[in-house]
């Protein structure tokens, strides 16, 4: 079971790393919920074409962009984070932090967000392992230089112990509120045998939401659900998290998407419109719409929007909706992929559904590891053969 990744020993600051970050278990089993809504991607028009931006990057696991930045910021697991500027990749990084990260598995250098005002403050956080396997959650500042940053800058955010070496989440992510939301997996092994997901006592197996700009080293913001308990977290916003790969919010709507990996037989895709507090997506009562323990009930949890079974893959890869404008046709769908599959699905999220879920043909790209988002909301996908690709129209 691929729920064991974490049992090696990891690979402190290697760059010849093979991520396998968003692992699941892959047990097979039969023919998925909803195949038939997948359109055959021979048929129909093609509305877009897979352009390779880079390559020789590292294990690529993260892309993103500042506000009004015309470049795009690669992370790469044993962390690096590099800059691609007019189709170049630069030859020095960005920044440096391999000497502090443990990587390898599904450890390393996970998450990168920008500050809103980076223009004017300078400031980005990450999302790393550290050289004891914990999650540490920091802000650095670019230097005078604006293509290097200052790796003495750093300034701990947040950190959280792991007990096992899997489902670290890792995404950062400023969301429309302008508070920064934080992805943490269950803590690891299978099963959720410490039995996180439903535990709000800790941070793992949630999305927090925090205020990075109203206290040192943060705030919790008014609205966070168990704000004013003593018996919760109150940095968490959601749970009922196995290991979210990724999250992200529509620039359109304000909805929030999280691509949860499953255990041993579904994979899934939660949508929450509007982003309301409290929700409970429902791990490890339930895998999917599955029972995964016994006598479960599925009263106050929040059911996938969208899942899939192993016979289509192993480990869901969340994406984005796309609001870019260079591909009018695709505007409004949400993207994502599978990581042993290597396929990439879209799916229109309206009224209260998965509508228009299409399977595209781009031919042979490696396993995606990621998608990325650019300042214009033009969309990228990230492949374990260290290529950078941009969602790109046919003409």
């Amino acid at each position: 079971m691929r729920d064991a990744l974490g049992g090696g020993r990891p690979l402190r600051g290697s760059r010849n790393v093979v991520p396998l970050i968003a692992a699941g278990a892959v047990l097979a089993c039969g023919a998925g919920r909803g195949d038939e809504t997948i359109e055959d991607p021979g048929s129909g028009p093609r509305a877009f074409r897979l352009e390779r931006v880079s390559d020789g990057v590292i294990a690529p696991v993260d892309l993103t962009a500042p506000d009004g930045d015309s470049r795009l910021f690669v992370v790469e697991q044993a962390g690096l984070i590099r800059i691609i500027e007019g189709g170049r990749l630069s030859a020095n990084p960005f920044i440096d932090l391999t000497d502090r990260v443990r990587s390898g598995g599904e450890r390393g250098l996970l998450g990168l967000a920008f500050h809103p005002e980076y223009a004017s403050n300078g400031f980005f956080y990450v999302d790393y392992t550290d050289g004891s396997g914990d999650t540490r959650i920091e802000r650095y500042r670019v230097s005078a230089d604006p293509a290097v940053a200052d790796p003495a800058s750093a300034t701990l955010i947040l950190t959280v112990a792991q007990p096992f070496s899997n489902h670290n989440g890792g995404q950062l992510a400023f969301g429309p509120d302008g508070y920064l939301y934080i992805s943490l997996g269950d803590g690891g092994s299978g099963g959720d045998p410490l039995g996180h997901g439903q535990n709000t006592a800790t941070l793992l197996g949630s999305l927090l939401r925090i205020d990075v700009d109203g206290a040192a080293p943060y705030a919790v913001p008014a609205g966070n659900p168990f704000r004013n308990r003593t018996d919760a977290r109150p940095e968490i916003w959601a749970w009922g998290l196995r290991n979210p790969w990724r999250f992200s919010f529509d620039r359109g709507t304000g909805d929030l998407y999280i691509a949860d990996v499953g255990q041993n037989q579904w994979e899934e895709i939660n949508v929450a419109s509007g982003n309301p507090a409290g929700v409970n997506y429902g791990w490890s009562l339930m895998e999917g719409l599955h029972c995964f323990r016994a006598g479960c009930s599925s009263s106050g949890l929040a059911p996938p929007i969208l899942e899939y079974d192993h016979s289509q893959g192993c480990s869901v890869t969340g994406g984005f909706v796309y609001r870019g404008s260079d591909i009018p046709a695709i505007r409004g769908l949400y993207f994502y992929s599978d990581y042993c599959s290597g396929w990439i699905r879209s799916f229109r999220y309206q009224a209260g559904a998965a509508t228009d879920r299409r399977e595209w043909g781009v031919g042979d790209i490696g396993r995606v590891l990621s998608f990325g988002e650019d300042a214009r909301g033009e969309l990228y996908v990230l492949t374990d053969r260290g290529a950078v690709h941009r969602f790109a129209p046919l003409d």
